[in-house]
């Protein structure tokens, strides 16, 4: 059966979502990923320890959490009001913050295992011609973590788009606002509406299949670096 306008807004606000949320991951993982892949000493495995939090906290607390920080009476809520932004809770800004904390290990690990896979022949070699660090970071580094920032721009949108427990916590499921697919299809079984659920769950079925279908052939594809 097609898609109602409800189900349809609900798609693009999910898209959407996940394109934002994807962006801002690749700029914010990217020297996260760097810097956890080239340093030494306990303080990487204490920041890659909190980065992977989200892979096994149950959404429902991270939600939770960033509801209360978010709020009117934490730090977070604080600062966003005297910024003059208001309250994030139960907005799409909300729901872009959530998304891009919860589906951060899934950027930064792919990163952070392609730059580790990368060596320091080229870095060293980059070095002895000249390059400056920042230089040769953007012109050596970067391009041959390219398969490791596609890796992780596909699994960052993918993850974005199946989140439900911490939109659910943090967005409220508010019609044209913050009701994304997952949402959606909850709405709907509540209220018994099974077809409509099937329809749009069958498509969250065929998309996952094609995303994981994607990046597994793109993973036989992945070039051996030679260190």
């Amino acid at each position: 059966m097609p898609f109602s306008a409800a189900d349809l807004h609900a798609i693009w606000l999910t898209i959407k979502l996940a394109t934002v949320t994807t962006v801002l991951l690749l700029v914010l993982a990217t020297p996260l990923a760097w810097w956890l892949a080239r340093t030494r000493g306990r303080w990487p495995a204490v920041v890659g320890a909190v980065v992977a939090l989200p892979l096994v906290l149950p959404p429902t607390v991270l939600g939770f959490y960033l509801l209360v920080v978010l709020g009117p009476q934490g730090w977070g809520g604080r600062l966003t009001e005297a910024l003059g932004l208001g309250l994030l809770p139960f907005t799409f800004a909300g729901l872009v913050v959530a998304s891009v904390i919860y589906s951060l290990p899934f950027a930064v690990q792919p990163l952070q295992h392609a730059f580790e896979s990368a060596g320091m022949r080229a870095l060293e070699v980059a070095a002895t011609l000249g390059a400056r660090p920042l230089d040769a970071f953007f012109t050596v580094a970067l391009p041959m973590a390219r398969h490791g920032l596609v890796t992780a721009a596909i699994l960052s949108f993918a993850h974005t788009v199946g989140e439900f427990g911490v939109v659910l916590m943090i967005g409220g499921n508010i019609p044209e606002q913050t009701r994304v697919v997952s949402t959606q299809i909850y709405g709907h079984v509540e209220a018994l509406e099974y077809t409509q659920a099937h329809g749009l769950s069958a498509a969250m079925v065929v998309f996952s299949f094609l995303v994981l279908l994607a990046l597994a052939l793109f993973n036989r594809q992945a070039p051996r670096v030679i260190r």
